[in-house]
């Protein structure tokens, strides 16, 4: 028995005939279907959809080129491979056949083994072909997914741009106001940490005086522009919670932890982490806050150039 059995259509106008070829296919495995004419044959195939037709050339009304003909010219029955069973043997109407949508060609009489050769041969093709055109299918969607997928990403970048050109233009140097010796220090310095695509800057200065302005400036005017600005208020973390906020945890680390945690480190990975009043926390948790750890860009002094 098959282990997939297969659906014949065994279409020929004379009962002995249909009854021979369906001795030889039956105990195979297969199941079979009759019809006794064309047009019988097409109302078959379109409701019972076989997975191939044993086709009569010469039958009474709709002869079996013509009935190949109409099979093909349908969507629901185009795909189904037909091998024609014929006395007639002359070239001229093998190529008939084949140019009528057939597959192959058995002349009577014809030997049982030659019959289910070739039907086992059709219908691995037919399903081969049928697995092509589903992977080939399944190809074109996720290339569509992708493109549409790419699109996105192509919009979110220049929106993402247009974001970055604005928040560059809110918070660059042009924010800054005075003709002093010592701002101008201050903008030389800026520009200087700009073009650094990674450095510990350490902004001092009294509350007030703009020490987040000028790390923003510097982020966002410089080569990270693109990536996350992170600013932190270290005197609002707790202690103990410091060494979690600032870099995670996983599910189950301590009590109350039910699922993983990115720090602050990690989620400013690639861009800038501004750790604003760093040295009013507590002793015991200012070395764990330090800028000069892990992904973290520490922040070097805009008023004395002095690394920390």
């Amino acid at each position: 028995m098959k282990a997939f059995p297969a659906a014949i259509l065994i279409v020929d106008d004379v009962a002995a005939n249909r009854n021979l070829l369906a001795a030889t296919l039956e105990p195979e495995g297969y199941e079979v279907l009759f019809a006794g004419d064309g047009e019988s044959a097409l109302k078959t195939a379109a409701a019972q959809h076989p997975d191939l037709i044993l086709l009569d050339v010469l039958m009474p009304g709709l002869d079996g080129f013509e009935t190949c003909r109409r099979l093909k010219a349908e969507a629901a029955t185009q795909s189904i491979p037909v091998i024609f069973i014929t006395a007639q043997h002359e070239t001229r109407n093998v190529v008939a056949g084949l140019r009528a949508g057939g597959v192959d060609y058995v002349t009577k009489a014809f030997e049982a083994e030659e019959i289910l050769a070739r039907v086992e041969t059709q219908l691995t093709i037919h399903r081969l072909t049928a697995e092509l055109r589903r992977k080939h299918g399944e190809l074109t969607e996720e290339m569509q997914r992708r493109e549409q997928a790419e699109a996105s990403l192509e919009r979110a970048d220049e929106h993402l741009s247009w974001v970055t050109q604005r928040e560059a233009e809110r918070w660059g140097l042009a924010g800054f106001v005075g003709q002093s010796e010592a701002l101008r220090r201050i903008l030389e310095e800026i520009r200087d940490a700009q073009s650094v695509a990674t450095t510990g800057v350490l902004i001092l200065g009294e509350s007030g005086t703009g020490k987040e302005l000028v790390a923003r400036a510097i982020h966002f005017g410089g080569l990270r522009a693109k990536e996350p600005f992170l600013p932190v208020n270290c005197t609002a973390i707790p202690e103990q919670l410091a060494e979690s906020l600032l870099f995670g945890h996983v599910k189950g680390a301590f009590s109350g932890a039910q699922k993983d945690q990115k720090g602050y480190f990690e989620l400013a990975d690639g861009g800038t982490l501004f750790l604003d009043e760093i040295g009013d926390m507590t002793p015991a948790l200012q070395p764990a806050g330090r800028c000069d750890r892990v992904s973290c860009r520490s922040r070097r002094s805009a008023r004395t150039g002095r690394s920390p």
